[in-house]
């Protein structure tokens, strides 16, 4: 079974950066939910859970960020528990250049949210935390949700699109 994994932090590890949201889409067989995990919830055990019965994680970048992320600030590292591929490579190797967004784009993959970037994450959650604007943590959800879906969109076209 795959899950698709996207997170959402302060910043970059190190310092008093942490993961803010964390977006699993898990591929049953003939189903599929979207579990995310805000803040506090954001824990091992939580994590593990939602992936249980998982052997695959596809995520855009996440060799680099996400996973290493995760496996410093809350402390579970996923790569030594499940296989792992990351999305981003296989767009380079296909000749797609650039970030998950701008890849997107080219191969005509829709977004609700398309002005929203990492950064606006980031403002997003300080709105959030700063205000209690419940507005904000929900633009954050909703973004962290398309990059989610988006991963299976993204895998979907790589595997079967004639450009390959």
């Amino acid at each position: 079974m795959d899950a698709y994994l996207d997170i959402e932090t302060t910043g970059f590890i190190g310092g008093g950066n942490y993961p803010t949201v964390v977006g699993i889409a898990v591929d049953f067989p003939g189903d599929r939910f979207v579990e995310q995990l805000v803040g506090k919830d954001i824990t091992p055990d939580a994590i593990l859970h939602i992936l249980e019965g998982v052997t695959t994680i596809y995520t855009f970048n996440g060799a680099s960020f996400d996973l290493p992320f995760l496996a410093w600030r809350p402390g579970v590292d996923l790569r030594r528990r499940f296989g792992h591929h990351d999305l981003m490579h296989t767009a380079h190797r296909a000749g797609w250049k650039g970030g998950l967004k701008k890849i997107e784009v080219a191969m005509g993959i829709q977004r609700e949210l398309p002005d929203i970037g990492g950064y606006d994450a980031v403002l997003l959650w300080r709105k959030y935390r700063r205000d209690g604007d419940r507005r904000a943590l929900d633009t954050l959800l909703a973004y962290n949700r398309e990059d989610v879906e988006n991963l299976l969109i993204l895998r979907d076209r790589l595997e079967n699109d004639p450009w390959n």
